[in-house]
């Protein structure tokens, strides 16, 4: 009964800290909030304890997954060179640099705990940077590539951690063999991930091909995938983080998805969109509550040792964060010079980042979920003496990386060129929206061609004759909407986007009008719930239709 209490009592505060935000017109980034409401929880009396492996598969393993699956393909296959440098190479050149300023800085840590802490501290956290920069003018490249080096920098900084923990704990190491188990890690996992990806994906076609679309089973069994595929990997002592990464891109791949029911993807989508949030909350509430109890042994640490002392293992925090930041700003730089040079000679076109979206990457390199999980399966104070200084080292890099993030990057910002300066996404979806109402014109006029040609052709004909001119002008206007290319793109254009908004504001009028009248109809008995639940959820798709079609219409 407790357990279940303290369930309930996580997901409750989870849910009031996005409330809170709104009503108060916080500006404050979430996962600051939610950890700030974590601390004082715990400050309240209210007690988690920590099981890492556990929360690896119930929190990390459906976000890692989610994220994967929604990436775009396109922009990470562009990437995937600079992603899988910045996973592999910044990772192990984090590890050494910062271990070796550890060391240096703080002389009672030994070299190998020092390593154990940068390898921890060396994955970053997208979730948390996306929140600050999401709805800014960060171009949707920087965004895409610090995404995709999130996903896949987790493992490679764990196995830098697993090995600098060996070596601390039992003085060996073997260059040699850590590089055949990262590899053994590495592409064990992917090949997990997409083993299972595509076994998943065959037996979804097979059942759907054979008429088995059940939404609401096909949508849970959606969401057993992940961690089927985590506990697979570990349980063969591979990557569970490479593996959930490979399984949602293959499953993407797959478009397995595409051939369910309407129903059964808008379930979907909805059960994720909430997993993601709720798992996303937990997880930064849980981590701010082992704050007090992470200060508390900090306390302790300073007490019993005459080495330590307060202003020591702060400053050992800031310059583990500045260390980190200045690494990352080293490695965009010149990973930056080394491919303009490299297409030089090659006389390819290369894509260099300004100074501002440089910034941008060196303090988007927050640290938070998987750094905390690391960092807490170091074995016991007894075999490991340092423990309790490097867990309280790595919360302190944790919180500060997001302060200077929530603080810095929205002055890194302003140093983007304008929004009328950079390519959008909104010009794609304006194109792409323009094809497909092509696509309809084209439709209609052969439509009206045929029953020109042959008047007896389709018994259809009289209800086309009446229906093709109307669909015919409805989308002509949505076409000159759309056209931001044709001869008198000036009032026109403006006039008819002003046209097609007043429209939608007034169908939107119109279904909530409808909507209304559906319950009272159900409040007087004059329909029963069914119905009002069929009726409901046509009239919820078709508004979401209409607010999604007004937020993509061109700005007049």
């Amino acid at each position: 009964m407790d357990e279940t209490l303290l369930a309930l009592s996580l997901l409750t505060i989870t849910g009031l800290t996005g409330i809170g935000a709104r009503m108060l017109n916080l500006h404050i980034p979430m996962p600051l909030l939610q950890i700030a409401a974590g601390a004082t929880a715990a400050l309240a009396g209210l007690r988690v304890g920590l099981d890492n492996n556990l929360f690896l598969l119930l929190f990390i393993a459906p976000l890692l997954f989610v994220d994967a699956y929604r990436i775009p393909m396109r922009e990470f296959g562009e990437l995937r060179h600079i992603i899988a440098a910045m996973a592999i190479g910044l990772v192990l050149l984090s590890t050494l640099a910062g271990g070796y300023f550890l060391h240096w800085l703080l002389p009672t840590v030994s070299l190998a705990a020092a390593f154990a802490l940068a390898g921890a501290l060396s994955p970053t956290d997208a979730i948390s940077v996306s929140g600050i920069l999401r709805g800014g003018r960060v171009p949707p490249r920087l965004l895409y590539l610090l995404g995709g080096e999130a996903l896949l920098n987790d493992a490679s900084g764990l196995v830098c951690f697993k090995f600098a923990v060996a070596a601390a704990t039992t003085g060996l190491f073997s260059l040699k063999a850590a590089s055949a188990n990262f590899v053994w890690v590495a592409a064990g996992g992917v090949l997990t991930g997409i083993a299972i990806g595509l076994l998943g994906s065959k037996l979804e076609t097979y059942l759907l091909r054979r008429g088995y679309d059940d939404p609401p089973s096909h949508a849970l069994l959606a969401l057993m995938i992940p961690f089927a595929v985590y506990l697979a990997a570990e349980y063969i002592e591979t990557s569970g983080i490479l593996a959930v990464v490979a399984g949602g891109m293959t499953i993407r791949l797959s478009g397995v998805m595409n051939e369910t029911q309407i129903e059964t993807r808008m379930r979907a989508t909805a059960i994720w969109d909430m997993v993601s949030f709720t798992l996303n909350g937990l997880v930064f509430l849980l981590l701010g509550l082992q704050l007090p109890h992470l200060l508390h042994e900090a306390k302790r640490i300073l007490r019993s040792s005459g080495d330590l002392s307060l202003w020591s293992v702060l400053l050992a925090i800031l310059g583990l964060q500045a260390v980190m930041t200045l690494i990352r700003l080293f490695w965009v730089t010149g990973s930056a010079s080394l491919r303009q040079v490299v297409a030089h000679f090659r006389h390819r076109a290369c894509v260099l980042p300004s100074w501002g979206e440089k910034l941008i990457m060196a303090l988007a390199g927050t640290r938070g979920t998987i750094t905390l999980a690391a960092i807490l399966t170091l074995p016991s104070a007894t075999d490991f003496p340092q423990r309790d200084l490097l867990i309280t080292l790595a919360a302190g890099v944790i919180i500060s990386s997001l302060l200077v993030a929530s603080l810095l990057l929205p002055l890194a910002v302003r140093l983007l060129p304008a929004p009328s300066q950079m390519s959008t996404p909104q010009q794609e979806l304006d194109d792409t929206r323009l094809a497909l109402v092509d696509t309809a014109l084209a439709v209609l006029k052969n439509e009206t061609a045929k029953s020109q040609a042959d008047p007896t052709s389709s018994t259809d004909s009289p209800e086309l004759a009446h229906a093709v001119p109307l669909l015919l002008q409805e989308f002509q206007e949505l076409h000159q909407t759309l056209d931001g290319k044709q001869p008198d793109p000036g009032s026109t254009r403006d006039l008819s986007v002003r046209n097609r908004r007043a429209e939608v504001a007034i169908r939107l009028r119109i279904i909530r009008a409808q909507r209304k009248t559906l319950r009272d109809l159900l409040h007087d008995r004059n329909i029963n719930d069914e119905t009002e639940r069929v009726l409901g959820r046509q009239l919820d798709v078709h508004e979401q239709e209409l607010i999604n079609e007004a937020a993509a219409l061109p700005h007049a």
